[in-house]
């Protein structure tokens, strides 16, 4: 006989998640481009690797690049190119983690 599995069911929280995944802007895609360069202020590049240019959100995560990429050159936070900054924010442009599509 066939036909005796239980149905699936979505709970709330699965719901919740996929909503949540669907509406909120995570800098993703050629739309987050702009967000993962750190060109804009409130992109979620924060600093730059003053050998390579390479962009990391924080501090953390480009002390972990630059012990894997530059091993051999001593780490300095001070010499660490703080993009957010250098740059001015535009208030009418919107920001990386703000819930809401932007296509409607």
């Amino acid at each position: 006989m066939t036909g005796k599995a239980k149905p699936k069911k979505h709970t709330a929280k699965e719901i919740a998640a996929k909503i949540d995944a669907a509406t909120t802007n995570r800098g993703g895609g050629k739309a987050g481009q702009v967000n993962r360069s750190g060109l804009d202020k409130g992109g979620h590049a924060k600093f730059e690797c003053p050998h390579c240019k390479t962009t990391a959100p924080d501090a953390k995560s480009m002390q972990i690049h630059h012990d894997a990429k530059h091993p051999k050159i001593p780490y300095d936070e001070a010499k660490l190119i703080n993009l957010h900054a250098t740059h001015e924010a535009e208030p009418s442009k919107p920001r990386p983690g703000v819930r809401g599509s932007h296509k409607k």
